[in-house]
């Protein structure tokens, strides 16, 4: 099992590869301080498990696991995060991530949901479960971007980070008429006319 870490944070990524090189089966941990470095070590490296923080300094973890599945598919992501709202849950499993977990996980629980991700199950701890089913029961939970598609979402945080239609139609493997019309939706179902707004949205929510 070939894992590759991705958090800013060094004391992090040190910790959680004492966690697992005690895991039967590994063969192969590496590790990146950002989104763009956990990209170009997939383009030379075939990884099993992604283990992905969320908050990273040059782009949303969300964004990074959007590319993974998209280029990667094969590769299993496990989202650890600090964030344990209903709403970063959900949306990484709306955009193919195979678990989450908290930072606050304990390590039992931590090799838990690396095995069973490396089988191709799911995992949600069961704290979180609990927070997502009121999520889902409740509307106060709902947040503008909730409306979104998981398309939508990517272009809304690339949008917010000031990127270009141009440079979104790049990465995306799409034509600068089809972002714009992404814009377009986008702007309409948050009720916003400016990208500024989407910024200032996303900031607000941590998305960015």
């Amino acid at each position: 099992m070939k894992i590759l870490i991705c958090d800013d944070h060094t004391i992090v990524r040190d910790g959680l590869k004492q966690i697992l090189q005690h895991l039967e089966g590994v063969t192969l941990i590496k590790e990146a301080a950002n989104g763009l470095d956990t990209i170009e070590l997939l383009k030379s490296e075939v990884f099993d498990i992604l283990l992905l923080d969320i908050s990273l300094p040059d782009m949303s973890g969300l964004e990074v696991l959007h590319t993974v599945k998209l280029k990667w598919p094969t590769t299993n992501v496990l989202i650890l995060s600090m964030h344990s709202q209903g709403t970063f849950a959900m949306r990484a499993l709306r955009l193919g991530a195979s678990g989450y977990l908290t930072k606050d996980t304990a390590m039992d629980e931590l090799l838990t949901a690396v095995t069973k991700v490396s089988e191709g199950k799911k995992y949600i701890s069961p704290s979180l479960e609990e927070i997502l089913a009121s999520y889902l029961d409740d509307d106060t939970y709902a947040l503008k971007h909730d409306l979104l598609s998981s398309r939508e979402f990517v272009v809304m945080i690339k949008l917010a980070r000031g990127q270009s239609l141009l440079e979104i139609g790049k990465e995306l493997y799409i034509s600068n008429k089809t972002a714009g019309t992404y814009r377009s939706r986008i702007l309409a179902k948050m009720e916003f006319t400016k990208n500024i707004e989407l910024t200032w949205y996303c900031m607000e929510n941590k998305l960015i």
